[in-house]
């Protein structure tokens, strides 16, 4: 079996072993464990696999007594995270999850406080920071966030591209991982900590129930250190950046670079839509055709090219195939008759 390639930056395990120093305990069983070596600590450009992370950082949640892993300034005790899944598990869109998370988490937490929250098409997940996180601040900030998006695109059964994420501190050694946690454009030196992405994901319904959440328990980290696959609003996405920015993202590859995918995982997304790229582009291009030959005076050819079409000749053909009648005869008014 081909192995995991080392992507998590080792300052995280650094973090972990901190909390270990602050609970008086000896984290050298669980860094053998996870195959971690004392000595690679010390590395700045040291990284470790998924599943070193997830063997030190789960051993050390039960060694410590603290699924926080040291970032609070009181313990996360076990079944915490359980206790907030559950509590935002019956509900009937992401928005309402993601919403009742933040104000559960509230409740457990002083330190800092996740809030969501929609300006217009985009929807903002932001921590406050209320008290000094220390050493360990951006293992928090990070974590918290992967934490919950994971969770966001597990209870929705789809990925969540993020549009942004910005953080309120100056990029660290290992900054190009984050491009790998987050998959789009990252800022460092803000504010403060946030997530935002396309407001449309939190109309998604949540697709999990009781059965499926004892089982994802049982290994919860995945969520945090694993992307997901699937995007349930793929379609949509593409359909606008085709409308917003026509032939200049005509292609697989131009669209698979814009949506941060490769082009073979865009296809099979699409795939599993029940759609393809080709139907996406016709559908965009009739839309376009019918809304100008509706609502302008413009030549024809003019149109032709407005939908991405080389020739006026091609489009007749092609408008004909999806409405039935050529350009023309679409555009002229019906003949009434008294």
């Amino acid at each position: 079996m081909k192995q995991a390639p080392a992507e998590t930056p080792m300052a995280f395990i650094r973090s972990i072993v901190l909390a270990y120093e602050r609970y008086g305990k000896d984290p050298t069983h669980a860094l053998h464990e996870a195959g971690i070596r004392p000595s690679q600590l010390k590395r700045i450009d040291a990284k470790v696999t998924a599943g070193q992370m997830e063997t030190f950082s789960g051993l050390a949640m039960r060694e410590l007594g603290d699924e926080a892993l040291g970032w609070f300034s009181r313990p996360l005790r076990h079944g915490a995270n359980g206790m907030l899944c559950r509590a935002s598990l019956p509900s009937p869109d992401l928005h309402v999850a993601l919403s009742r998370w933040c104000r559960h988490y509230a409740l457990l937490i002083d330190d800092i406080r996740l809030e969501l929250s929609v300006d217009g098409a985009t929807a903002c997940l932001t921590i406050h920071e209320h008290a000094d996180l220390g050493a360990q601040r951006e293992f928090c900030l990070v974590s918290s966030f992967r934490n919950i998006h994971g969770y966001a695109c597990w209870l929705a059964d789809s990925r969540i591209p993020l549009s942004h994420a910005a953080f309120p501190f100056s990029p660290p050694p290992h900054a190009k991982a984050y491009e790998w946690m987050f998959r789009g454009p990252v800022s460092f030196n803000q504010p403060r900590a946030s997530l935002r992405f396309d407001a449309r994901y939190l109309g998604l319904p949540v697709l999990r129930d009781d059965r499926d959440l004892r089982r994802m328990l049982q290994r919860p980290l995945p969520l945090i250190v694993l992307q997901y696959r699937r995007d349930r609003l793929l379609s949509g996405r593409i359909r606008e950046l085709l409308k917003a920015r026509g032939m200049a993202l005509a292609t697989a590859e131009a669209l698979s670079s814009e949506l941060n995918l490769s082009t073979r995982s865009l296809h099979r997304h699409l795939a599993e839509e029940g759609a393809s790229l080709q139907q996406l582009k016709n559908e965009v291009r009739r839309d376009i055709a019918i809304d100008q030959l509706t609502r302008s005076k413009k030549p024809v050819k003019q149109i032709a090219a407005a939908a991405g079409f080389q020739n006026e000749g091609s489009f007749n053909r092609a408008f004909k195939e999806w409405t039935g009648k050529t350009p023309g005869e679409f555009r002229k008014p019906p003949d009434v008759t008294r």
